[in-house]
């Protein structure tokens, strides 16, 4: 696995391409089946659900405050028909490829859509 990249443009390129290829996407929850929840850097009182492109780059947040969360697949048909659309709804972010140290692209969740469909076209 490679490690994730100091240019977010290529992080993201690299959720879009490895996500469809695998035919999932990879989010943290917790032993309750919360899905992992952060404030968003960018914007006061919204939240971020981050994303991996891969299980061995979402489990390596899995340590220390976040020991409590475990890396969990899901399938792109679903996230890109109900889970995007419904996080726009509930106005959260998508986190993308997020670094150990939680920096990363965050991006409205029906533009994340629109590039994973431009990307199947």
């Amino acid at each position: 696995m490679h490690s994730l990249s100091d240019n977010l443009q290529e992080n993201f390129d690299r959720l879009i391409v490895e996500s469809l290829e695998a035919g999932c996407i990879w989010g943290l929850q917790d032993g309750n089946d919360n899905w992992a929840l952060v404030s968003s850097s960018d914007h006061d009182d919204i939240d971020v659900i981050p994303f991996w492109s891969s299980k061995a780059l979402a489990e390596a947040l899995c340590n220390g405050d976040w020991d409590v969360y475990t890396p969990v697949a899901i399938e792109m048909e679903e996230f890109l028909d109900d889970w995007l659309p419904g996080m726009h709804s509930d106005v959260l972010l998508a986190g993308i490829n997020w670094s150990v140290d939680l920096t990363g692209d965050e991006i409205e969740p029906l533009d994340l859509l629109e590039e994973f469909e431009t990307e199947l076209d």
